[in-house]
Parts: C-alpha cells; structure tokens; sequence
C-alpha cells in the first residue's frame, strides 16, 4: 500500500526582511500537528514568498512593470487584455513565467517582491537549519505558483530543492504490459509542490507544508530544481504564437529584400 500525508502548521509570524527564518518555520513545524514534528524522509514545501521576505527581496517600485522589465531576460509572449498587459518571459532563474515572478501582493504600498536570488541555495540553507532542529534526514523544496500553456488556472511548482530527487527517471524500464518506457520521467518536485499547495492555501498564512511518505529524500543535496528548466535546443516553445509568427514574416521579407513594415 502506498500512502502519502500532507499538512500544514498554523503558527508561522510574518515574515520581515533578516528574519531566520530556518527558527520561525522550526517553531511552527515542532508543534503544529499532532503526529509530532518532522521526521526521517518528511520533504518540506516552503512558498518562495517567505523566502524573498527572509531574505530581503522587498523592493521599492512605484511602477510594478519597470520591476518586471528588470528581472526580465527575454519575452517569450505578451498580450494586451482590457486590465493592461501580460507578460510571459524568462526571468534571470531561466524560470519562463507571467510578470517574471514579480509579486505585488502580501507586501507594503509601493513595494513588490521578487523571487529570491537563488532558490536552490536558499533550500539548502533551510534544510540544514531544520535537520539540525529536528535531528531528522528532510528534503526541502522552495515553491512558487505559476500558470501552465493550454491549461487553465495556477498550480504550484519547486523553483528551488535541496535533498529531494526532483526527476525520476523511468526511461529504460518498461510498463505494466512490458512496453518499454522511453520518454518518462516525471517532475516529482513540481507534483509535491503542487500537493503541498492544497494544505497551504494561498491566503491561509501556512507558508510551509510537511509531505509525509513521498519515498523520494537523498542524503545529498542533489542538483536542485534547476534541473526542471527547459531551455535553449531543449525548448521546442520559446516563443508564443504571436511572436513566431511575426519574426518568421520578418525573415521571409528580409529573404526577398524587403523591410518589414514598422
């Protein structure tokens, strides 16, 4: 039988900039809940929100679009809709996400919150912090929210990782009918994020969740989520639809000699 437990602590204060964060998320997880706090192979989802907070990552900015246009490293689609634009770029993680991960809301008037410098690292640090307050073997992923192509609504996804096997790679071996696998490998990081999301909640103040019976913490930091991005030949959608199409009539113009008009 396999069996997976999720759940979220209440208790967790608001989070100021130089917070330790590691002692605030401790606090929270050695008494919110009655099976006691984490254990051996428990993987902790901490929304990447309260790690930009701890770390600073508050900034003023009286125009949220001139904060977007300075994380932004290259604009995969933008579409213009009657409450403004929307903007689908790469931020400077090689994250591809609306308004570059630019958060505006949960923060004081003038200011918005960028994605911390280095989520991956910022998951080690938590991960050591806690298995020193716990004494246990954790994984711990740092999550943000973000939207998907041909799907609607948002899902929560590991933007940072540290002790969890973010991939599990299952090409080579074969199928319940002895078909081989030759493409499979899924994005366990990403699906615990999003089950850790449901306890979570978005405007519930449970900024960290505990995944219980997941099979998939490592002794050794590992790669982090870093190794879930898609770029370069390996992106086989790198511009939105608008966008291919008129870069694709500028170069046909520009094959026959002609200026694309302006």
């Amino acid at each position: 039988m396999s069996r997976l437990t999720v759940w979220a602590p209440d208790g967790v204060p608001e989070v100021r900039p130089g917070d330790d964060l590691g002692a605030l998320l401790g606090e929270a997880l050695a008494t919110g809940h009655p099976d006691g706090p984490p254990v051996d192979g428990d993987v902790l989802v901490v929304t990447s929100k309260v790690v930009s907070k701890a770390e600073g990552r508050v900034v003023a900015a009286a125009d949220r679009e001139a904060a977007i246009t300075a994380e932004t490293v290259r604009v995969v689609a933008s579409r213009e809709h009657p409450g403004g634009v929307t903007r689908i770029v790469e931020n400077r993680l090689g994250l591809v996400m609306a308004a570059a991960g630019v958060d505006a809301s949960n923060t004081p008037e003038g200011t918005v919150l960028l994605l911390p410098l280095d989520p991956d690292a910022s998951a080690r640090a938590l991960r050591r912090s806690l298995e020193a307050r716990f004494g246990a073997r954790l994984g711990v992923l740092v999550s943000d929210t973000a939207g998907r192509p041909w799907r609607h609504g948002q899902t929560d996804l590991a933007i940072g990782a540290a002790g969890v096997r973010v991939l599990e790679d299952l090409r080579g071996g074969v199928d319940t009918h002895g078909r081989p696998l030759a493409v499979t490998m899924a994005a366990v990081a990403d699906e615990l994020a999003a089950a850790a999301e449901l306890t979570k909640g978005k405007t519930a103040g449970r900024p960290v969740a505990v995944v219980r019976g997941s099979g998939h913490v490592t002794p050794e930091d590992g790669p982090g989520a870093r190794a879930l991005v898609r770029l370069g030949p390996e992106d086989m959608f790198a511009q939105g639809s608008a966008e291919a199409y008129a870069a694709g009539w500028a170069a046909a113009l520009a094959s026959l000699g002609q200026v694309p008009p302006s």
